[in-house]
């Protein structure tokens, strides 16, 4: 194989490499934003599959509570 084909294609992780990886500053920005996009994504996920299975079992769900006895 060719060396100079092989470069002249590029890639997805040869793009990803350039974009992302090449300075340690944009890399660890990268890795900064990432951690924060996917902790906000299993937060989400986690807090809607718990409602979901706890319909009618939370405080709020329950009608009674909460309220003052009329007079």
């Amino acid at each position: 194989m060719n060396s100079t084909a092989r470069r002249s294609g590029g890639g997805l992780l040869e793009g990803l490499y350039r974009v992302v990886m090449r300075r340690t500053s944009v890399y660890a920005t990268f890795v900064i934003l990432g951690a924060f996009a996917g902790e906000r994504a299993v937060d989400y996920g986690v807090h809607k599959l718990w409602e979901r299975n706890n319909v009618g079992k939370r405080y709020e769900d329950i009608p009674v509570l909460g309220q003052r006895p009329t007079e």
